[in-house]
């Protein structure tokens, strides 16, 4: 089964980092916020239209970075499109404790879907930096915080 997960991983970071999905400006974006990762050399700009309702009706970003950064990125904005900003929050911490918990802890992959494959990551703590990036970035707009986010 881990062995799937890896294939998995390596198409799924593959396909998203050749098709980014909502690779883009949004024009009149509510909140934003950058990113970078000196690491990597990961920049990114998290735009976010949030409704009266606290409904995130579109999600983008734009920048550059690694493979594991823009694949992190891609399928977060197509994760939280259409979610509560409490959702986003929810699915934040997920995430978060997905790539960052000890090793031999078992993930909590429920309601992940295809973020799942992020969970061999905290293998390397290096490239957690680089799937966590856009997570943080977002978090930081979400909540209209200026501040670059920098993860050193």
């Amino acid at each position: 089964m881990e062995q799937e997960l890896r294939e998995l991983y390596q198409q799924v970071i593959l396909d998203h980092n050749k098709s980014p999905r909502n690779f883009r400006l949004i024009e009149h974006p509510t909140n934003h916020a950058e990113g970078y990762n000196p690491l990597c050399g990961d920049n990114i700009t998290v735009y976010l239209s949030i409704n009266d309702k606290g409904i995130i009706e579109d999600i983008s970003f734009q920048g550059s970075g690694c493979a594991i950064s823009k694949a992190s990125a891609s399928l977060m904005t197509s994760m939280l499109k259409g979610k509560t900003v409490a959702e986003a929050e929810n699915i934040f911490n997920k995430f978060h404790s997905l790539v960052t918990d000890k090793l031999g802890d078992t993930p909590d992959i429920e309601d992940l879907g295809k973020l799942a494959v992020f969970a061999g990551v905290r293998e390397f703590p290096v490239r957690v930096k680089c799937a966590s990036l856009a997570w943080h970035t977002m978090m930081n707009a979400l909540h209209n915080k200026n501040e670059k986010v920098v993860t050193e």
